[in-house]
């Protein structure tokens, strides 16, 4: 192992290169980008964008989703390749440099309900696609400064439906796009009712007389790309697709004042309850339950969670800042994990390396080795269904359950997660106040 990092290294150290100043994007200059394709189907092509460097006498890369930088430093031997463990996901990136000039690979994604490999190749992105695609600056901090460009007839607020033609799996979404400060950059993000898509980036353009939009993501955990049409009656439509699996069609029109149901509406307490409790296997070894000492006479916060989940990574992010700031205050928060895997100590690295990742020092406790719904019904028998992950649950100093919140706006809403952030900070006052 120790061999192939150095060789590793030494091609990373051999292949770095610069690109020249960009003007008009945010970029001075930086190491080589590298713009890697990996097929989701026979017809789609999901792009993404990664630099190699050195740290701390080690390989690194990052991966740029829009305003998104993700660091990836956790190397893994794979055989006759070298590769990576991908941050909080149970994914890796295995790959192989053929040249200076070309990198395959393949990604496994052990994660998913069906565990799955993509192959992929990258070679050396050119100039003119860094600028289409704006990717953030490597060397700095990611831009927000949004100008807008001349093809921004996607800017704005879009009220949304997928699977419009199958009523019983359709559901209602909110599409935010936004025009960035180079030419034909496009960023973006659905809303749904169990939370947000993440960061999306692409770029828009002309396809014969139709105009189009490509947005996609890749995070370890989504492989997404959103293919989307301008239509003439000034609707949108488009495919969507996840995966090598997943495909919805969806249909959208511009629609400001389109929301959503409201989170706080859509899972609560059965008739005949106003507490919980709950004893599962913590991460450290030991049953922990709600009812022990060190939860009674303190504001709790129960996250329903999982590490395979990219919205209750963010949640936890946020989290882990809100209970530094807020635990010496009596708040406590509990995250119940629900792992896609059979093996209860698998579980508990998984979770371990997500609370590692954002230095959260509250409880994890794995709740069941299954995302499947049914299993937080077991938990936590006093809830009606879950909507979706995560849910989290705010309970008084009485241990009286206050508010249940369906699904997590993540940074990429924007207006909507700074909206969170002050209800949550207000809300949770209220109760460390009374």
């Amino acid at each position: 192992m120790k061999i192939k990092v150095f060789i590793l290294f030494f091609c990373v150290w051999v292949l770095q290169s610069n690109l020249p100043a960009q003007e008009g994007c945010p970029y001075e200059k930086t190491d080589k980008i590298w713009q890697a394709k990996m097929p989701l189907n026979d017809s789609v092509n999901l792009e993404f964008y990664f630099r190699m460097f050195g740290q701390y006498g080690k390989p690194a890369m990052e991966i740029y989703n829009a305003e998104e930088v993700i660091r990836v430093d956790e190397l893994i031997d794979a055989d006759d390749s070298l590769g990576y463990k991908l941050p909080v996901f149970d994914s890796e990136l295995r790959f192989k440099y053929i040249n200076k000039d070309f990198i395959s690979g393949i990604w496994i994604n052990y994660g998913s309900r069906k565990k799955y490999k993509l192959n992929w190749t990258a070679v050396q992105a050119p100039v003119e696609k860094i600028r289409t695609l704006g990717l953030p600056n490597p060397v700095g901090n990611p831009t927000n400064n949004f100008k807008g460009n001349s093809m921004g007839l996607f800017n704005g607020k879009w009220e949304v439906e997928f699977n419009p033609e199958e009523k019983s799996a359709s559901y209602k979404a909110i599409g935010l796009f936004k025009s960035g400060d180079c030419m034909d950059r496009v960023f973006g993000t659905f809303l749904t009712e169990s939370g947000d898509y993440r960061f999306l980036s692409g770029s828009t353009g002309v396809a014969g007389l139709d105009t189009v939009m490509t947005l996609s993501c890749f995070d370890g955990a989504h492989a997404f790309v959103f293919k989307t049409i301008f239509k003439k009656d000034q609707t949108i439509s488009g495919d969507f697709y996840a995966g090598p699996f997943g495909h919805e069609k969806w249909i959208g029109r511009r629609n400001p004042a389109f929301e959503l149901r409201n989170e706080d509406s859509l899972t609560f307490l059965k008739p005949g309850f106003d507490h919980l409790d709950f004893t599962c296997p913590g991460i450290e070894g030991h049953p922990v339950s709600l009812s022990d000492e060190k939860y009674k006479g303190k504001v709790v916060i129960i996250q329903i969670m999982g590490s395979w989940c990219p919205n209750c990574m963010d949640e936890t992010r946020f989290l882990s800042g809100f209970y530094k700031e807020n635990s010496a205050r009596g708040l406590e928060i509990i995250g119940l994990a629900y792992e896609r895997t059979n093996d209860l100590d698998k579980a508990i690295v998984n979770v371990q390396r997500l609370k590692k990742r954002f230095d959260a020092g509250y409880d994890f406790l794995i709740a069941a080795t299954s995302s499947d719904k049914t299993q937080v019904a077991k938990t936590l028998p006093g809830l009606t269904e879950i909507q979706g992950f995560p849910t989290t649950i705010y309970l008084d100093k009485k241990g009286k359950v206050r508010k249940i919140s369906t699904g997590f706006n993540g940074p990429a809403t924007g207006s909507y997660y700074d909206a969170y952030v002050r209800e949550t900070n207000s809300f949770v006052n209220k109760l460390l106040g009374e």
